[in-house]
């Protein structure tokens, strides 16, 4: 895959994700400690998404980071768990959300690993 195609898949699930949390480019941008704009050349697939900001943003949308790179909307869309309304929580709030997302996130993968024991 093209890094230009890689980048405009996972900037399309970025975008499609945070709309349906109902997150604005802003808020976003504030939860990664970037600017608006950073956010929308993502978006865009203008730019790639760090390793970093990757992490971070899984871990907001309780999704592993190889789940970026999923196509087809309808797969992408079954791995998005604990979707939500985020437009009254505030940076903070979401650095709190996410914290608790990976914590269910890595739960939820141990316990599929004990259980094909």
């Amino acid at each position: 895959m093209e890094p230009s195609q890689s980048n405009a898949i996972i900037g399309k699930n970025i975008k499609s994700i945070r709309l349906e949390m109902g997150l604005t480019q802003e808020a976003l941008a504030n939860y990664l400690q970037t600017t608006r704009e950073q956010v929308a050349y993502y978006e865009l697939g203008q730019r790639p998404v760090s390793s970093t900001h990757l992490a971070k943003l899984a871990d907001l949308f309780c999704i592993n980071e190889y789940d970026f790179y999923e196509e087809d909307p309808v797969k992408r869309s079954i791995h998005v768990a604990f979707a939500f309304r985020a437009g009254l929580l505030n940076n903070e709030d979401l650095q709190q959300v996410a914290a608790f997302k990976k914590v269910v996130r890595n739960y939820v993968n141990m316990k599929s690993v004990t259980e094909n024991e």
